[in-house]
Order: C-alpha cells, then structure tokens, then sequence
C-alpha cells in the first residue's frame, strides 16, 4: 500500500476512517434535479456549495471536501489517514417515493464503486439502502454487494417512523447477515428534536441519544438475537449507550417483560462496534475497557464542522491507550471487518 504523504506521527500506521461522509456530484445532480417535488428544499451557496434541506434537516453548503475526490485525497493526505469507508449522510434517502429512492440509492452506491476504482488503495465504500422499501432494499443488498469496493451498508438509527427492530426489516437484516457484511448506523432525524433546535444540540446531543435508541431497539427488539452473526457498528462513540447499558441491565434484572431476550444487556455491548468520535480520551478509555479495544475503530466525521481534524492523531496521543491497542483502533480493526 502506497503511504499517505504526510509525515505525522506514527508513519508506520496506515489509518482507516469508518465514518466518512461523501456526496458524489451525480447523487447532487439527482437529489437537485428531482428532491424539490419530494419536498427538498435546494439551493445554491455562492462559491460555496450546495445547500439542502428536508423537513428541519438542513446540510451543506457541500463544499468541494464533501464531493471531489481529488481534494479528500488530499485531505486524507494532510491527515495521514489511508483509507476512507465512504457513507451518504443526512438526509438518506428515507423521505424519498419509491421511484426516487431507487435512483438516488443506485446512483450512491454505483458512485461509491466509481471512487474505488479511481483510488483502490484509499477509498472503499458503505453502500445505501432504501429502508423504508425492504423489498426493493433486498434487491440492493444483493446489487451492491457485487460492486467494486462495497465492504458494508449505511442505515439510519430509524427509518421513517420505524425503529429498527421493525419485522419488516428482517429480509433485509437476513441478507446482510447472510453476506457477512457489517451495518454502520447513523442518526438522521432525532428523538425530540423541537427542544434541541437551540445551541446545535440535534446533533451534540441528538445524534449520540439516537444511537443509544437504536442499540436498545435491536436488543429488546429481538434483533440481535434474531441473526447472531450480524455485525453493528454505532457511531460517535456508541453515544449514550455504553454509559447507560448498566440501567437497561438494571430494567431487565427486575421486570419480567424486558426478560424475553438470551442474555443480559450489559453482554451485547460487545455485539457492536464503535468509533472513535467521543470527544474525549476518557471516553475512548471507557469504551476500551468496558467493550475492548478489538471493537472500537477510528472515526472522523468527514467533514463536517465538529468532524476530528486529525483523527489519528487524537488516537495515537491518547496516553491512556497501549501502542497495540492505538494500532488495532487505527486500523487492526477495521481492516478484519472491511475486508481491506
């Protein structure tokens, strides 16, 4: 593998970065071209991007770091970061009618094959699926896991107004599981979002809420136990959830409806992932003690505004960590469960 040019710290390391995010321009196109008469709303940034909005999600403006591949590169090189697993982020495409849904999802993913093959040592992808159509979300799962340098799938931590342990999403679960490709989540809109308008709190408190709902949801929901071999990885450090599995276990210990499930809470936090993206070594610390460092990987956020701007570094100077344990979170890890 050819090495990131920068010369940070820890050459030797060749990071891989789990949550990065990626609007390909033929995805904009579509979503700009077709998103206004699903409700999108659209509009141009003078020299600074795309910006658009569904419902009270707005993103962008999408600079050329969101959607040119040359100018990641060259991010990812001043990062000293090797690898990027590529996700659509906010707003999915779960708002979109099927006809829709289908374009925007097969765009993303044949997009993501596209990046690939232009840089096969630095880019794999985590493919998008229309959720909130299982049917047509099966036939996905099977497309995309034959493209070019798909190495996962990218879901929301609900869809719609369907938490994940819905029934109907298992023929999509089914599949994946079957393929031995892993799910990363990712909130899109979050729990209560009319009192967390304020201060940015959808996201600095939102999104790590979220992740917690949807870890609950799959262990009570049956989920896990459902398809044993299914890999999660929850995003921003597991959010909420690592710090309060010890009162969903405290739940399940004294009410006899939370006793349906095989094992304690507190015994799937190791049936999950994580990544990096906690904001704190002590948190980092945590989750390498209470779940392992062989279940946490390095994360960025790419690149958006609170996204880590040195996400290995802020691995590697993390004094409470061991060197084996800085080089599985770097990239031991993600390696195994990408396939790269």
């Amino acid at each position: 593998m050819t090495q990131p040019a920068s010369g940070h710290a820890h050459a030797h390391h060749q990071p891989i970065d789990v949550h990065a995010h990626w609007y390909p321009q033929a995805w904009l196109d579509l979503l700009s071209k077709y998103g206004p008469a699903e409700g999108v709303e659209w509009r141009e940034v003078e020299g600074k991007g795309p910006q658009f909005k569904v419902g009270y999600l707005s993103t962008g403006p999408a600079g050329p770091r969101y959607v040119d591949l040359d100018a990641r590169i060259a991010a990812m090189d001043e990062q000293g970061v090797q690898v990027h697993a590529l996700s659509l982020s906010q707003p999915m495409v779960y708002w979109s009618g099927s006809e829709l849904a289908n374009r925007l999802t097969a765009s993303f993913n044949d997009e993501l094959a596209r990046a690939h093959d232009l840089h096969p040592q630095r880019l794999v992808g985590l493919a998008t699926l229309p959720m909130q159509f299982p049917e047509m979300a099966v036939r996905e799962v099977e497309r995309a896991a034959k493209l070019p340098g798909v190495r996962g799938f990218y879901l929301g931590t609900r869809v719609l107004d369907c938490e994940l342990s819905d029934p109907k999403f298992f023929s999509v679960y089914e599949r994946i599981e079957a393929l031995g490709l892993p799910i990363f989540l990712h909130p899109v809109y979050v729990i209560g979002h009319e009192r967390l308008e304020a201060h940015y709190l959808t996201n600095l408190l939102g999104n790590p809420f979220e992740a917690a709902i949807a870890a609950a949801h799959l262990i009570f929901g049956g989920v896990l136990d459902r398809f044993p071999n299914l890999v999660v990885v929850l995003p921003h450090a597991g959010g909420a959830f690592p710090w309060l599995v010890g009162r969903l276990n405290r739940g399940w210990e004294k009410r006899a409806d939370l006793k349906h499930i095989k094992h304690a809470p507190v015994d799937y936090l190791r049936r999950f992932y994580y990544d990096t993206i906690g904001y704190s070594d002590t948190v980092l610390e945590y989750l390498v003690k209470n779940v392992g460092a062989d279940r946490v990987m390095m994360g960025s956020d790419f690149c958006f505004p609170i996204a880590y701007e040195q996400p290995a570094r802020n691995v590697t100077d993390n004094k409470l960590l061991t060197p084996e344990q800085h080089t599985a979170i770097l990239e031991g890890n993600a390696r195994r469960l990408l396939g790269i």
